[in-house]
């Protein structure tokens, strides 16, 4: 997730902080060499047009994998870490864990009759957004503890897991998992064959992510970075636990990204892929560092088979970043034009 202010009320912030100039490529877009051409034969990339963005991709690789060569990069430094939401799944019409907290309301609204009368949950209920957009910032910390907090890290586990085996988008009724975008899990996947490891840095929630990341997109849990709320050890039963507190432990989203990586990584990444504003931040602490690196952003263009937005969304907002990317020479992906398929199920 990433932050943007909303015509609803709900800005990006408010519901990341509730849940828990060196040029990138300093070699002519153009202009690739024999082992990169090779390389984009062989690379995976099928879901990808053949094009500047795809070429600047393969190259940047043969750059940094070419053993002996003067943009050499050692496989430990090869850090490259992925936004989440509107980078490697749909964030449209709401961000996926907002829709999991709304429907976590409806759910737990029968143990609660209280809540029929009292705002933000009443909202909910009743579906008016923009009631729930004036609650603001305390009304959206209440949506959230309600939702994510008091019970074991286990349970919220099984929660989320059997949420995500339920719950289906409502454009394109599928579940969420499968909204997945597959460009971008063949490029996770390109850039693993080439010794890059690959990260996760999301404004997310951490543990709403880690139940099912592996499975769709080969990061493990431990590769997994993310917003996150307190826990407390405890005994319960004589069992140890992690308990889930009602308080705000960390923000992975903005700053807080670069923050994030320092602290959960510990190494700079080379190449840094976001869609949004709130990955800015990120985006300069990769690649204005020196060196050969790459900044990509995911530039949501294509209406028929997904969403069009860009300055004006409440949700994924681009809008500095989008100016930026030409200064540093970020890569913009046009969805539309870039990428031969969105999802798997085309």
């Amino acid at each position: 997730m990433k932050s943007s202010p909303s015509s609803s009320g709900i800005s990006r912030r408010v519901i990341v902080s509730t849940l828990a100039v060196l040029p990138a490529l300093s070699m002519p877009l153009l202009t690739v060499p024999v082992r990169a051409q090779s390389a984009a034969q062989s690379d995976g990339l099928s879901s990808w047009n053949d094009g500047a963005t795809k070429q600047a991709i393969t190259e940047f690789v043969a750059r940094v994998t070419q053993p002996g060569g003067p943009d050499f990069v050692p496989p430990a430094e090869r850090i490259a870490t992925f936004d989440n939401d509107g980078t490697l799944w749909i964030e449209h019409p709401m961000y996926v864990q907002l829709a999991f907290a709304l429907d976590r309301v409806k759910a737990l609204a029968p143990m609660h009759p209280e809540w029929k009368e009292a705002q933000p949950f009443k909202a909910v209920l009743e579906g008016d957004m923009k009631a729930l957009g004036a609650a603001g910032e305390h009304g959206m910390a209440e949506l959230v503890m309600a939702t994510h907090a008091g019970m074991t890290t286990e349970e919220f586990q099984k929660i989320v897991t059997e949420w995500l085996a339920t719950a289906r988008h409502p454009r394109f009724k599928r579940p969420y998992t499968e909204l997945s975008y597959q460009p971008m899990i063949e490029l996770l996947a390109y850039l693993r064959a080439n010794g890059f490891k690959t990260f996760i840095t999301s404004g997310g929630g951490v543990e709403f992510m880690r139940p099912w990341t592996e499975r769709v997109y080969g990061v493990p849990p431990e590769q997994v970075v993310g917003s996150s709320i307190k826990t407390k050890f405890q005994m319960r039963d004589g069992r140890p636990e992690l308990f889930r507190l009602p308080e705000v432990n960390f923000i992975d989203d903005g700053p807080g990204k670069p923050v994030g990586i320092n602290e959960f990584i510990g190494r700079r990444p080379i190449a840094a892929f976001g869609n949004s504003d709130g990955d800015l931040e990120m985006l300069q602490w990769t690649t204005m560092s020196g060196g050969v690196r790459l900044g990509l952003i995911v530039h949501h263009t294509d209406a028929e088979r997904e969403y069009a937005y860009d300055r004006n969304t409440s949700f994924g907002r681009l809008d500095k970043a989008l100016d930026a990317a030409p200064l540093n020479h970020w890569l913009v992906v046009d969805m539309k034009n870039d990428w031969k398929r969105i999802f798997a199920f085309e």
